[in-house]
């Protein structure tokens, strides 16, 4: 396989996998404080959230697990809209809030209005619907008739705001709710509401499509520690001939194993309290984003032959260590945007703005993993070294494999939010965001195969090359350089023939660096 090829086609991949990795930032309890309505069609509304929720069973008498709750939801409305009204008038403007289930979403609203469906009744509508003249369209689910359901509040005289009475409303069916709070009345232009609703699922507060990723991270976590115990054995059974890139294997096996115990504990508190605690969640967003730095110059060390064809980075150090410094602020940046103390998704522009410049670092940092790994496997070929080619080949494949394997995911991923745009598949949503965890897992097992701890570690390592080049090896190698000349073929010509390869391979790739 053309490697400068694959790593065009994993830069592409890590900028399109960049708009859509991640994990959502949902939460259970959804707060409000004075969001404005906005002007849709004929009315003004307000989304209230939007979640998966399982149903608790359709026997009334058993305790209520499933459930949506209005705490304190209040309305206000401007001074000038509260001034077109007497004191002892009774009703001056309504405002309903609107749950429905996804699959019952064309129930709300009519006809065309202004090239787009009416939400609220006309009074064309009227005659032709059969609804409410003032109030949003509503027609009966085929299931439930009391669905999609609806809360009416009423402002009073002229007071600038009213509050909607609290109430809790049972879910008996399985599905994914959208709650919206709307007026049709043209006088409450610029409405806004605070309070809070809270969503419940019969396991707790976890959203539906959350909810098994905590269980994921319980498999995940015993996956980490079982190969922390294998390679902990391993690396304290052969500590003399303990490699550098080693240790590195061993601190990233150890951030994996505390990242996913980190995400079952921050969704396990979720899950109890409705709400995502500011502490733990920056920590394990932390972790994550430090093992993913480290297990990309991990990846990109190997790829560039540390230890096993050069015995440092020389000069590019302060680059990779540059890149690796930026990659974490930006990943940093995106993670926290998403996960720590929000409750709903942030924007699309303001997720565009944060993710751009983490899937320019991920591709750019793909295409010198990739690039560095082909001059790599040439000098492996070149010099004949049988054993560490062996290892580099598998490992290329591997790389390969998984830049593969994630093309077609994000096809995938890209295919079912495409044919899914209101969330309906919600239930096996999970697994696009275990699948990127399950993938890292897989490639840090293989690498740990690769270059496991045992007796004969130090094969791999760098030696000068001289003990593995023959000859005949020599002798081809300074062929094409005008600078050494002919070579005896007597052992101490050999060894410094071998150095000065070194030397100016080093160097020629420094300066292309």
């Amino acid at each position: 396989m053309d490697l400068r090829r694959l790593a065009v086609l994993a830069a592409a991949l890590a900028a399109l996998a960049g708009g859509w990795w991640g994990r959502g930032a949902e939460a259970s309890i959804h707060t409000y404080d004075r969001e404005p309505f906005r002007e849709v069609g004929n009315a003004f509304l307000l989304s209230g959230g939007s979640e998966g929720i399982v149903a608790d069973g359709a026997d009334p008498a058993a305790p209520t697990s499933s459930f949506i709750k209005f705490v304190n939801v209040t309305f206000w409305r401007t001074l000038e809209a509260a001034e077109l009204h007497s004191k002892m008038a009774h009703s001056t403007g309504l405002v309903q809030a609107i749950l429905f289930e996804a699959a019952d979403r064309d129930n709300i609203g009519g006809s065309a209005y202004g090239g787009q469906r009416s939400i609220c009744c006309t009074p064309d509508l009227a005659k032709l619907e059969g609804c409410k003249q003032g109030e949003v369209i509503r027609r009966p689910s085929s299931d439930d008739p009391d669905w999609p359901y609806v809360l009416d509040t009423h402002f009073s005289g002229n007071h600038l705001s009213v509050r909607l009475d609290d109430e809790v409303v049972r879910v008996t069916k399985t599905g994914m709710y959208n709650l919206f709070f709307i007026s049709c009345d043209p006088k409450l232009r610029g409405l806004s509401m605070s309070g809070k609703t809270i969503w419940r699922n019969p396991g707790g507060y976890l959203p539906g499509r959350m909810a098994p990723l905590m269980k994921f991270y319980v498999l995940m976590s015993l996956a980490y520690l079982l190969v922390m115990i294998v390679w902990f054995s391993q690396y304290i059974r052969f500590w003399r001939d303990i490699l550098p890139i080693q240790n590195w294997i061993t601190l990233v096996i150890a951030l994996g194993l505390f990242e996913m115990t980190l995400w079952y504990f921050e969704y396990l508190n979720f899950n109890s309290s409705g709400v995502r605690p500011v502490g733990i969640t920056t920590w394990v967003v932390t972790v994550g984003a430090i093992r993913k730095t480290i297990s990309r110059l991990l990846i990109l060390s190997i790829s560039m032959g540390y230890g096993v064809v050069r015995p440092t980075l020389g000069g590019l150090t302060s680059k990779v260590l540059l890149l690796g410094l930026t990659y974490f602020l930006a990943s940093e940046m995106l993670d926290i945007a998403e996960n720590v103390g929000t409750i709903n998704d942030i924007s699309g522009k303001a997720r565009l703005f944060l993710v751009l410049p983490d899937a320019f670092l991920d591709a750019f940092l793909i295409l010198w993993i990739f690039t560095s790994l082909s001059r790599t496997l040439e000098k492996l070929q070149a010099r004949r070294s049988s054993v560490k080619l062996d290892i580099y080949r598998k490992f290329t494949n591997a790389l390969a494999i998984s830049v593969i394997a994630s093309v077609a995911w994000i096809g995938y991923e890209v295919y079912f939010k495409a044919t899914d745009p209101f969330s309906e598949r919600w239930q096996s949503a999970w697994i696009i965001t275990a699948f990127w965890d399950v993938l890292a897992f897989v490639l840090l097992v293989v690498i740990c195969y690769l270059w496991a701890p045992s007796q004969s570690s130090q094969r791999y390592a760098y030696s000068g090359e001289a003990a593995d080049d023959d000859d005949e090896e020599a002798q081809s190698l300074t062929k094409g350089d005008g600078e050494v000349g002919m070579v005896k073929m007597d052992k101490d010509r050999n060894v410094g023939v071998s150095n000065a390869f070194s030397l100016e391979d080093e160097a020629e790739e420094d300066k292309r660096e």
